[in-house]
């Protein structure tokens, strides 16, 4: 299975900083197993994120696309508008269950905006910016993902009792 990777950050976009959360979202799916096709950082511009979550799920055929940054309450984060522009279908408990997996590690948690959902047989799950914080969220949803990957390529997993 393919995965891109979307970071959203004006900053970053320019060329200020390595792309931590990029690198973050990247180690997080070597350890799902799947081949990163796509990585890019675009500013945080509600319809350039738009257009590259289009590509990545139309033109590139991606299973998985993952993004970070811009989920917060900040004017210009606009990165959940973008992706609910996208997707066809939303999968709320993926953004509940990081939502909760933040909660033990800051106060902040309830702040986070990120949604989730399908277009076509590609998953969208929006991160936060932080490669700590990702790597907290993505522990919480990584046993469910094999799953939901499978059942969008058209396949019927057996359930499997805890």
């Amino acid at each position: 299975m393919r995965a891109a990777i979307l970071t959203v950050s004006t900053s970053k976009a320019r060329g200020e900083g390595a792309d931590e959360s990029g690198t973050a979202l990247a180690e997080f799916v070597a350890g799902l197993g799947l081949e990163v096709v796509a990585q890019e950082i675009v500013a945080d511009d509600q319809w350039r994120i738009v257009a590259r979550l289009r590509h990545f799920c139309d033109g590139l055929g991606a299973d998985l696309v993952l993004t970070s940054g811009g989920t917060g309450l900040s004017p210009d984060d606009v990165t959940p508008e973008a992706t609910r522009a996208v997707i066809e279908r939303e999968a709320p408990g993926i953004a509940e269950a990081m939502r909760a997996a933040s909660r033990p590690h800051t106060e902040h948690w309830m702040l986070s905006r990120g949604v989730a959902g399908t277009r076509g047989r590609s998953l969208i799950v929006n991160f936060p910016g932080s490669p700590k914080s990702i790597a907290e969220c993505g522990e919480a949803i990584s046993p469910a993902l094999p799953h939901a990957l499978a059942l969008l390529a058209g396949e019927r997993p057996a359930h499997q009792a805890p």
